[in-house]
């Protein structure tokens, strides 16, 4: 038994080692952030005001609460991305499209979620808010966002193979 443990030793300890460093590549992240935030707005906000038993009230109210967590989980990803940006060695050629993502979310966070957040509550209060260019703004950056993390993930992994790190 610990001759077996010496031999899968090693082989666990390079697995690992290989494991940290892919996930020093700020790629999987930005993937991961894209699919969630693809597949609430693009799939779930649209789809769920097609439900026949779901007043728009409800899928306006429900739509609040499931974009103040998907704001929240993409201020974590933010973080995150601009960790791993950092610590991959990449950030001169990662930070644009980063800070671009960065300030978009910080729109969205301070600016845009809170305006149709209270657009919403006055509509399931039973009021008409008059015309706003919020949602279709917000839907702009949104989609700008999706195309930002596509783009730094594929870049960080162009970037981040090892026949591009033996490049000059």
């Amino acid at each position: 038994p610990v001759e077996h443990k010496r031999a899968i030793m090693p082989e666990v300890t390079k697995f690992l080692k290989e494991f940290a460093r892919k996930l020093e590549n700020p790629a999987w992240l930005c993937f991961v952030w894209f699919g969630m935030s693809a597949g609430i707005s693009l799939l779930e906000t649209p789809v769920k005001f097609t439900a026949p038993t779901i007043t728009r009230e409800i899928a306006l109210d429900v739509g609040r609460v499931v974009f103040a967590a998907l704001n929240q989980a993409e201020i974590v990803a933010l973080i995150l991305l601009l960790i791993l940006v950092r610590i991959s060695g990449r950030t001169r050629q990662l930070l644009v499209p980063c800070l671009c993502v960065a300030l978009i979310q910080i729109a969205q966070a301070a600016w845009l979620l809170p305006v149709l957040s209270e657009r919403a509550q006055r509509i399931v209060d039973g009021m008409e808010p008059g015309p706003s260019a919020a949602h279709g703004t917000y839907a702009v950056l949104q989609l700008l966002k999706l195309a930002l993390l596509l783009y730094t993930g594929f870049r960080s992994m162009s970037i981040m193979t090892p026949e591009a790190s033996r490049r000059p």
